[in-house]
C-alpha cells in the first residue's frame, strides 16, 4: 500500500522573495493579497500566520530587498578607495540592477509606494525614510572623502549627496519607463563629468 509523503516544508525565505518581486513590480497599492498568495504558493491564512499583515509582509520584503539587491551598491560605497570611485560604482551597479531582465526594473524602494491612500501613508513614510537614509549614507561618504583628502573641504556635501541621490531615483524611474542599460550608462557618464566640476572644484551644486 502506497503511503503519502511528508508535506514539503515551508520555505519562508523563498516565499518572502516571491512577495518582494510582486511588490517590486506592482507596488504596495497595486498588489492584492490574492496576488501575494498566488506568488508565494500559500493561502491567505498561512500568509497571515507567517508574516502578519500585508504591511508587515511588505516591510519585511523591503528589508530583504535592501539586504540582498542593495548589498553590492552598499559594499561599493564602503570599499571603493575614493568618494568619486564610490559614487561612480554605486551608480553603475544600480544601472546594472535596474535593467536586469530577470527582475522587475528600477528600484523597489523608489517605486513601490509613489502613490498611496490614507491607509498606506505609513508605507509611504517608511520608504521615504529609507530614501533619506540613502542620502545620508552618500553624505557620510563625501565627508569621509573630505577627511581623507579626495573631496575638497569647501565642497557642499549636503547638496552633492542630494544631487546624486536624486539621480539614483531618476535612473530608477527611467528604467521603469523603458530606458535600457546603454541609455542609463550614458546618464552616469554625464553625472561623473558633473562630479569633476561640482565636487573636484568645490563649486556649489
Amino acid at each position: 500500500m502506497a503511503t503519502r509523503g511528508r508535506p514539503r516544508a515551508f520555505d519562508r525565505t523563498a516565499a518572502l522573495r516571491c512577495a518582494m518581486e510582486v511588490f517590486w513590480e506592482h507596488g504596495y497599492e497595486g498588489t492584492s493579497l490574492n496576488d501575494l498568495s498566488a506568488a508565494m504558493g500559500i493561502n491567505s491564512s498561512s500568509l497571515y500566520t507567517a508574516f502578519g499583515s500585508k504591511e508587515e509582509l511588505f516591510r519585511e520584503a523591503v528589508t530583504y530587498y535592501d539586504e540582498t539587491e542593495g548589498e553590492a551598491a552598499a559594499r561599493a560605497l564602503r570599499e571603493e578607495p575614493s568618494a568619486r570611485a564610490a559614487f561612480e560604482a554605486v551608480l553603475r551597479v544600480n544601472v546594472h540592477a535596474y535593467t536586469d531582465p530577470a527582475k522587475p526594473s528600477g528600484c523597489m524602494i523608489v517605486l513601490a509606494a509613489t502613490t498611496y491612500t490614507p491607509k498606506s501613508e505609513s508605507v509611504r513614510d517608511f520608504l521615504a525614510q529609507l530614501r533619506r537614509e540613502t542620502q545620508e549614507s552618500l553624505r557620510q561618504r563625501l565627508a569621509r572623502g573630505q577627511a581623507e583628502g579626495d573631496v575638497p573641504p569647501e565642497a557642499d556635501v549636503d547638496a552633492l549627496a542630494g544631487y546624486y541621490n536624486t539621480l539614483l531615483q531618476g535612473l530608477s524611474i527611467q528604467a521603469r519607463s523603458g530606458a535600457d542599460r546603454a541609455e542609463l550608462s550614458a546618464i552616469v557618464d554625464a553625472a561623473m563629468r558633473a562630479w569633476d566640476v561640482l565636487a573636484a572644484s568645490g563649486v556649489p551644486v
